[in-house]
């Protein structure tokens, strides 16, 4: 992998946000500029906002072509599977997408017990919960361990409030969130995507623990939409990692956002109070990650987009100002 950080002078270049004339209102989100561009179509801005425990904490550079071209990727090696949302990449930072009827459940799948919240498999398990997210597990398990069968722990958006709320599949139902056939379709699409995506993690050395997806419709037709198996959405280890720390009782090497979630948790912030200064070392390190993710999942080489993200975006985002939908 090449190091695209080889002087601290590409951290200025990292890319905060940019207004766009002539593409109507901005819709600001932790890491993500939209535009609607008409009642059919939106444009999303990938930029190197980097956020955990909810809140923005910094700009990483090249981080948001990273997600972007990570995530267009994995639509086109999915699109199989379950349709997506994308339909052009007219910049390395931009996604051209259909406008879709987000669906109001987060689906979360994990192919192993682990985390360290109180809402975590691992936590709830540990802890001696009967059937955490409704979920039949069986007895003996430890820490990191591999699950027999990937499993489904939804949550409700966060947008309306109610992030991480413990939910079972049945009580999607039961609670009118997403229709049973529809949420069948769901669950069916969501391990699908996850068992694709961690066959394709261990080729490149990755092992894929747990992932986010977020699913809406598009002319009534279920699609998977925001961005899939990246290392804002997903948790990654290093593969070469996970026996020896299971071994000896440590946890296994991590190789996504997590790297830079447990540097602020180990200064004692989780969210509240002032928000400590990235290092630019922690910077340069957290790129190089986002990085060698992209390029040891695709098996392609990261070429950053040339010129200042604004400039080249205003640039290549002109032809679409009236093209028809």
């Amino acid at each position: 992998m090449r190091n695209h950080l080889d002087t601290i002078e590409a951290i200025p270049h990292a890319f905060d946000t940019i207004d766009l004339d002539g593409f109507g209102e901005k819709i600001q989100g932790k890491v993500r500029d939209i535009y609607r561009v008409d009642e059919n179509r939106r444009l999303l801005i990938t930029t190197d906002r980097v956020s955990a425990f909810d809140r923005v904490l910094g700009l990483i550079p090249f981080k948001g072509q990273v997600l972007n071209q990570m995530a267009a990727w994995w639509f086109e090696q999915t699109s199989d599977i379950v349709a997506n949302h994308l339909i052009s990449v007219p910049d390395p930072n931009v996604m051209l997408v259909r406008e879709a009827q987000t669906l109001p459940v987060e689906v979360i799948v994990r192919g192993y017990i682990t985390g360290v919240t109180s809402t975590s498999l691992w936590m709830l398990y540990n802890d001696g919960v009967e059937k955490p997210y409704g979920l039949d597990l069986p007895s003996g398990l430890r820490k990191n361990d591999r699950l027999p069968e990937p499993v489904i722990t939804p949550t409700t958006k966060a947008e309306q409030g109610q992030h991480d709320e413990r939910l079972t599949a049945d009580e999607v139902v039961e609670r009118g969130l997403v229709e049973p056939e529809l949420w069948e379709e769901v669950k069916l699409a969501a391990i699908s995507l996850f068992k694709r995506g961690q066959s394709v993690a261990m080729r490149g050395g990755l092992v894929l623990v747990d992932t986010k997806y977020e699913f809406g419709l598009i002319d009534g037709k279920l699609a998977v939409i925001d961005e899939m198996h990246t290392p804002d959405s997903s948790r990654y280890w290093i593969a070469q990692s996970y026996g020896p720390a299971m071994r000896e009782g440590r946890e296994p090497q991590n190789f996504d956002k997590e790297f830079l979630r447990l540097w602020y948790a180990e200064r004692g912030y989780r969210g509240d109070g002032d928000i400590p200064t990235m290092p630019d070392r922690l910077i340069a390190q957290v790129a190089e990650r986002y990085i060698g993710a992209y390029e040891k999942l695709t098996q392609e080489t990261f070429e950053p987009g040339e010129m200042p993200a604004a400039q080249r975006i205003a640039a290549n985002l002109a032809p679409y100002l009236y093209a028809p939908a």
